[in-house]
């Protein structure tokens, strides 16, 4: 499989979602880049895989890289909560709805950009928008 990248922005304010995807090969470039980056977190962008629930990874195996750094407590919240949660919910809905295509999502990796405003303050909208933005930058990709 080549590479597939996706962008999509969802709602308004600072409430906002900007998703951008990056889906391939696990032993592609893809995953190395997905490893690379789980290994190599910096301050304020600390990488991680993201699950439906705990214990319970994304398939495909999904790296959520946070692109705003995070600086206060409600800001880590929104993003590693309620923006991980949209996230997680948006993969699962390309998943369910074959935005992957046939392709065995264990060989898969994806690495999922997200934006949450430093002065996001509404975590149910936070969740809605990134799982609509992460679904709707997935289905731009073209996987199929």
């Amino acid at each position: 499989m080549k590479s597939e990248y996706g962008e999509s922005f969802v709602g308004e304010g600072v409430n906002a979602a900007h998703i951008n995807t990056v889906l391939g090969d696990r032993e592609g470039a893809v995953g190395t880049a997905w490893a690379t980056g789980l290994a190599t977190p910096s301050v304020g962008h600390t990488r991680f895989v993201a699950v439906a629930a705990p214990n319970q990874p994304l398939q495909p195996m999904t790296l959520f890289v946070n692109k705003a750094t995070i600086e206060t407590e409600q800001h880590g919240v929104l993003t590693w909560g309620a923006a991980q949660h949209g996230v997680a919910r948006g993969v699962q809905r390309a998943r369910d709805n074959g935005v992957f295509g046939a392709s065995d999502l264990h060989e898969l990796a994806l690495i999922v950009a997200v934006w949450v405003n430093p002065f996001a303050d509404d975590a149910v909208q936070v969740e809605e928008n990134n799982a609509e933005a992460t679904y709707l930058a997935l289905k731009s990709g073209n996987y199929l």
